[in-house]
């Protein structure tokens, strides 16, 4: 898991934030004018560290909107392609009733948006894995796919 970012405007302080257009970390919003004076585009979604590839998201988190297919696409990075999960153990995630009765629970389904929608997600799930349910929805996910 990766680390705690530096905000790559000041070099000094940890990044809470991301630009929106080029992804860059920033920690205030005095960094983020600074930044902001020359303009910055969206990187490449495709280079030689970095692979996209399409994620799924449900908007909200539900399984109805899952089976109904009522879902959004967004860019993923990954620093490998081993990173993403076959469909095949994705199908087995969404087939299993046991993580599917899980995400109905309401608390788990605000822990898993914060984690989604934050700026730090990795801070996000640390703090998440310290639930005991997020915990044992996680092994059960694990265990799913065979990790």
């Amino acid at each position: 898991m990766m680390g705690p970012r530096k905000c790559e405007v000041c070099e000094e302080s940890q990044s809470k934030y991301k630009c929106p257009s080029c992804l860059i970390p920033y920690c205030s919003l005095a960094c983020f004018k600074k930044h902001k004076e020359t303009p910055c585009t969206k990187p490449e979604p495709i280079t030689e560290e970095k692979i996209e590839t399409p994620c799924t998201k449900p908007e909200p988190l539900t399984v109805e909107n899952v089976d109904s297919g009522s879902i959004i696409r967004k860019p993923c990075y990954v620093d490998e392609a081993s990173e993403v999960l076959q469909k095949s153990k994705l199908q087995s995630i969404a087939s299993s009733s046991e993580i599917r009765d899980s995400i109905k629970d309401e608390k788990l389904q605000k822990l898993i948006q914060n984690i989604d929608s934050s700026a730090n997600p990795e801070y996000e799930l640390d703090k998440a894995m310290e639930d005991d349910e997020f915990r044992f929805l996680t092994e059960k996910i694990l265990s799913t796919i065979g990790s």
